[in-house]
């Protein structure tokens, strides 16, 4: 193999490796005399086929199959030789030009990952801002809870249905007099002003009584999920069996076994238990930032082109998800597209701060577990088809590149922890709205100048969470994308993926029920004057 350098500008590479034709040519007659035995011709004995004729049966097959080992393995001993640590997969090709018997010139190109000195650990200095869970915010939870399961009891015959009462009702729909699929339903509880139904549908029933009966007449909207009734004009005939009040929710021991808890204490325990977990990842989101501010602000080096793009990419991609669930999406679009170099250098600090950790975690030999993986390779295949999930098992196994990006934000984690342990930490003790402005001040200093910081703002997965944020961790790993300890060279041909759940695969929208709230007897088909 003959080797010639043909870019070394910054973090790129370009090299042009020629395979002589010789060279080719001397491979595919060893994988002829290592084939000839098993192949049987009517004529000859069992292996005794001359090795012409093999290669004249087989001969296009192993030539391909002997280029694209030899690709790879000239691949393979460029890094080698060169010492070279790819940022992400090389890109390989073929001379367009080549031909069977003659030399192969295969151009590979590529970002290096840059020569980082991994951080001193020593003098890093943390506050770490902790939140004590009250027994006022455990009643409060309770009370949340109690109001989300409100209870309804009947009232009088002559009680007229207003907002906030709900009504037991069956209900057939039909358009001009034809009855409709899934439009007729029968005990389904409608709770007034509840906008669980289709515009229109709850306003006609204020003022009904028990035994009412209603022909109410309302038009579908015109991006209803069922197409064969989007638009359409549509008339009910409502028959109201029941009104019911709401009624006052006590919290007690029975309130609690109610929701399948032993007791009310029991659910104080659990709920608080839950408040701690939260408020513990929102300090260790506030920690995790003043971390990577530190690590920031005493780094600044080229990062590879492809990775910031790769992390732009998903960042973006999310910018326009999100805005497409705005109330004006062309106006939330107009919005993100013209902080768009923002977002790409917050992309350039993600993949440094990434940079920097890899380097930390190398060399503090901090380690992902095979037990570690095998359980992330698990979680991760949850994601895809039962019958896709053994495929994508065996892609992680066999493509390090995909198994290094599935394996990076445990790692980063990891390296986190590592950190926090080197740190001397102090401890202030402050309220949960004094350390949600903490974070919501955090993400408002990165929208200072670019001058100031490397990240002018901030990218969507950063935002503070809300005061009735889940449990779950925030999503404050997305700081940084660890690189992968070293990326080997991928084979020409690599094996993809499997698809993960296409949306087909779930049951259609058009078969839910409407209602917000279960009812006490399920329709057979979903509800027409629900909202979508």
């Amino acid at each position: 193999m003959q080797t010639k350098e043909t870019t070394n500008e910054g973090l790129k590479r370009a090299y042009e490796l020629t395979l002589t034709a010789k060279e080719i040519d001397n491979k595919i007659e060893s994988e002829v005399k290592k084939v000839a035995p098993q192949v049987q011709m009517p004529g000859f004995r069992p292996g005794k086929v001359p090795a012409n004729l093999v290669r004249k049966m087989h001969g296009e097959q192993l030539h391909a199959q002997v280029l694209n080992d030899s690709i790879r393995e000239s691949v393979d001993e460029l890094m080698k030789e060169k010492e070279l640590r790819p940022a992400m997969q090389p890109a390989i090709s073929l001379d367009e030009k080549y031909e069977q018997g003659k030399d192969a010139v295969v151009s590979v190109s590529l970002e290096i990952l840059p020569q980082v000195e991994a951080p001193s650990t020593d003098g890093l200095k943390l506050e770490r801002l902790t939140v004590p869970v009250s027994d006022e915010a455990v009643m409060e939870a309770i009370e949340n809870i109690a109001s989300g399961n409100k209870s309804y009891k009947d009232a009088a015959k002559s009680k007229k249905a207003a907002d906030g009462d709900q009504l037991i009702i069956d209900f057939v729909g039909s358009i001009d007099g034809v009855e409709f699929e899934g439009g007729k339903a029968e005990d389904a509880p409608l709770v007034i002003g509840s906008g669980t139904f289709i515009p229109g549908f709850e306003e006609q029933l204020q003022g009904a009584k028990t035994g009412d009966e209603k022909t109410i007449t309302v038009t579908f909207p015109a991006e209803y999920q069922a197409e064969n009734l989007a638009g359409k004009e549509a008339q009910f005939d409502v028959k109201v069996k029941q009104v019911k009040v709401e009624t006052d929710t006590t919290i007690d021991d029975e309130f609690a076994t109610n929701l399948g808890l032993e007791s009310l204490d029991k659910l104080k325990e659990l709920l608080r238990g839950q408040l701690e977990q939260e408020t513990n990842g929102l300090t260790r989101t506030q920690m995790k930032r003043a971390l990577l501010d530190q690590l920031a602000a005493g780094h600044d080096f080229a990062v590879p082109e492809g990775m910031v793009d790769a992390e732009f990419e998903q960042i973006w991609a999310q910018l326009q998800q999100e805005a497409q669930n705005e109330a004006d999406p062309a106006k939330a679009l107009k919005e993100i597209e013209a902080e768009k170099d923002d977002y790409r250098s917050i992309a350039e600090r993600r993949v440094r701060l990434g940079l920097l950790l890899s380097e930390i975690g190398q060399a503090n030999n901090v380690e992902i577990s095979q037990q570690e993986m095998s359980m992330l390779m698990a979680q991760a295949a949850q994601q895809y088809r039962e019958e896709d999930r053994e495929r994508f098992m065996q892609f992680i196994q066999q493509d390090p590149m995909a198994a290094a990006q599935l394996r990076a934000p445990l790692y980063e984690d990891k390296v986190v922890d590592f950190l926090f342990d080197k740190a001397e930490v102090t401890d202030r003790e402050v309220t949960r709205e004094e350390l949600e402005a903490a974070i919501e001040a955090d993400a408002e200093e990165e929208k200072k100048p670019a001058k100031k910081k490397a990240a002018a703002k901030k990218a969507p997965a950063k935002k503070a969470p809300a005061k009735k944020a889940p449990a779950k961790k925030p999503a404050a790993k997305e700081d940084a994308k660890p690189a992968a300890k070293k990326a080997p060279a991928k084979k020409p041909a690599a094996k993809k993926a499997p698809a993960k759940k296409a949306a087909a695969d779930k049951k259609p929208a058009a078969k839910k029920a409407p209602a917000k709230k279960p009812a006490a007897k399920k329709a057979p088909a979903k509800k027409p004057a629900a909202k979508k």
